[in-house]
């Protein structure tokens, strides 16, 4: 326990802030569930929504990946009649956009904005839904880092995953024309083309702090189905009426070709910066360091004490002890020696 404290003053202290970033790819054969034979794909008898794991889920070692859904507002032309899981996809898009889009002056919950204005424009009304896991996007998903490669139109006789039929989806320009008018966070718009290319119309949002890609159904023309599955020649909106949410997410992830995107770890730290001035810490309060009450690293009277740092606590206003930083060795202390120490607490 130490005897001797020197006070932080607001000019020994400083806080900084650092954003580590990891690429996180995640490729069609998961997504499909070919890798592990569907294994890897939970559904529940609520039939809400499709969890997708990177093994099989009944392992002890599978990571939960993301969750799939589909849903479709009450004005889209597709909410009325007898649809199968209407109701479900009807609560589905209002709970997502309630969240994410938030409510109008009237108290109504908004309907997702393609151009995210949400003063007017196209709306999404028929969407799918891809909710990512904290495991994979930490803090938030980097801005502008986020791709997927989608199989559309017909299948016809050629592969699905052809390159003709591929659609690559991206934020593009996200890291400096993101929206910041979402109750969620800060979100971008989803473009189909390239990074050197962006037409004028988006086809989803992607919602950084949330984890949450929302794409409109309209981005599928053509054929949408699966190769092989009940659905196989349906046009989307059929897929969306007639199926339930998770055929609707089969059909989804069937198309999946690759989903990238770079995740984003928040590092705040506190750092003190620790000075021992040349009148410093020059003697120490372990009993070992005299003898006969003498010290033990002076020969003479006239020699210089010595110390050696091997740690620095940090105290609170009562002398409550609240950390320790080891040093790597021994840190040599005389009279003749300043010494700064900088210790760094991350949160």
């Amino acid at each position: 326990m130490a005897t001797t404290f020197k006070a932080l003053t607001p000019s020994d202290i400083t806080l900084t802030r650092t954003l580590l970033h990891e690429a996180v790819p995640i490729t069609g054969s998961i997504v499909s569930g070919t890798y592990a034979g569907e294994g890897n794909i939970k559904n529940y008898s609520h039939g809400m929504f499709q969890s997708v794991y990177d093994y099989p889920y009944l392992s002890s070692s599978a990571n939960h990946i993301f969750d799939l859904t589909v849903g479709y507002s009450n004005n889209s032309a597709l909410s009325g009649g007898a649809k199968r899981h209407n109701e479900k996809k009807i609560n589905t898009y209002n709970h997502m956009a309630q969240v994410l889009v938030g409510f109008d002056h009237t108290g109504s919950v908004r309907e997702f904005d393609k151009d995210g204005t949400l003063t007017g424009g196209t709306k999404i009304r028929e969407a799918f839904f891809i909710n990512f896991a904290r495991l994979l996007t930490k803090d938030e998903i980097k801005k502008g880092s986020f791709t997927m490669s989608l199989a559309t139109g017909g299948l016809g006789a050629a592969p699905m995953f052809a390159s003709a039929k591929l659609l690559s989806v991206m934020d593009v320009s996200a890291s400096t024309e993101y929206k910041v008018n979402s109750p969620a966070g800060e979100y971008g718009l989803l473009y189909t083309g390239s990074a050197a290319h962006r037409p004028g119309t988006a086809v989803g949002l992607i919602y950084y702090q949330a984890g949450i890609a929302v794409l409109t159904a309209s981005v599928f023309d053509g054929n949408f189905g699966a190769a092989g599955a009940t659905y196989d020649d349906a046009k989307v909106e059929s897929v969306l009426t007639g199926a339930l949410i998770s055929s609707s997410a089969d059909s989804l992830r069937n198309r999946v070709n690759k989903i990238e995107f770079d995740n984003t770890t928040e590092l705040n730290s506190t750092i003190y910066f620790c000075r021992a001035h040349h009148n410093d810490f020059n003697y120490s309060s372990n009993p070992t360091y005299l003898t006969a009450s003498k010290l033990r690293v002076k020969a003479t009277r006239r020699d210089d004490p010595v110390s050696y740092i091997t740690s620095v606590g940090l105290y609170s206003a009562d002398n409550t002890l609240m950390a320790v930083a080891k040093l790597s060795e021994p840190l040599k202390k005389t009279p003749a020696i300043e010494v700064t120490l900088r210790c760094r607490l991350d949160y």
